[in-house]
């Protein structure tokens, strides 16, 4: 079955339905490229992808009854560098703000690991320099 319906309306724009669900997202390609730059950009969503798998599995490691604390409330500052020949995402800036919850270092490892070892990361070119700082 599939899982995303995505269709192309134009002017540089897409929109893409999750079919499960019936949520859409919509991308724009940005202004100085000659799009309308009004949503996430298809680079944008890529590290949004990139991003949340990282907490999605530091959540799967929070939620876990034996490691006895929660990282509700992770900020993540998140900045792509970008170069134009070829046009591409050379580095994700990732900063996580963890919320002020007394992890022991143990936990932080454990964190850390996940972050690190995301599906998304690992699925992307090891060429993708990745920048990430955890502030607790």
């Amino acid at each position: 079955m599939e899982t995303i319906h995505s269709i192309y309306p134009g002017e540089l724009r897409t929109q893409a339905t999750h079919v499960l669900s019936g949520i859409q997202v919509i991308t724009d390609v940005p202004k100085d490229r000659g799009g309308k730059g009004e949503s996430f950009s298809p680079t944008d969503l890529f590290c949004t992808s990139l991003v949340s798998s990282m907490l999605s599995g530091m959540g799967g490691v929070a939620k876990s009854p034996a490691f006895g604390n929660s990282i509700d409330g992770t900020k993540v500052r998140t900045t792509k560098i970008m170069i134009d020949t070829p046009h591409m995402v050379t580095e994700v800036i990732i900063e996580f703000d963890m919320p002020k919850n007394n992890f022991t270092d143990e936990q932080k490892k454990k964190l850390e690991a996940a972050a690190f070892n995301s599906q998304v990361g690992r699925s992307v070119h090891p060429g993708l320099k990745q920048t990430v700082t955890f502030s607790y």
